[in-house]
């Protein structure tokens, strides 16, 4: 059994999911953006389960100082490379957990985890 979960570790929604997967004796490993990168393979392996709409966080600072242009022309390739550029953008956390992906933390969706 084997989960993994991406992100950054000063985010809250991250803080808040990793107590309750410790809460639930849940054993995971963490990777860091910063720390262990973001690469397109990475972002590809994601959207295999996930779509690069439901992978890009629209609400963060990073997504609302990207230019007009950049906006009005995401689609899936743009959206790999900015996310590969600003793993800020992508939305947290992303979970793996037995080969299913879930995104963004949602405490009932933890707690059915098995």
């Amino acid at each position: 059994m084997t989960t993994i979960m991406y992100g950054i570790p000063n985010c809250d929604t991250i803080k808040k999911a990793k107590k309750q997967l410790e809460a639930q004796g849940v054993n995971f490993e963490f990777h860091d953006y910063r720390k262990d990168g973001v690469s397109d393979t990475l972002i590809k392996e994601f959207l295999t389960s996930l779509t690069w709409e439901d992978l890009l966080n629209k609400r963060g600072t990073t997504y609302r100082q990207l230019s007009d242009e950049q906006k009005n022309n995401l689609n899936e390739q743009t959206a790999i490379e900015l996310l590969v550029e600003y793993p800020a953008m992508i939305k947290r956390p992303v979970l793996v957990h037995n080969g299913k992906y879930l995104i963004g933390f949602n405490q009932k969706q933890y707690e059915e985890l098995n």
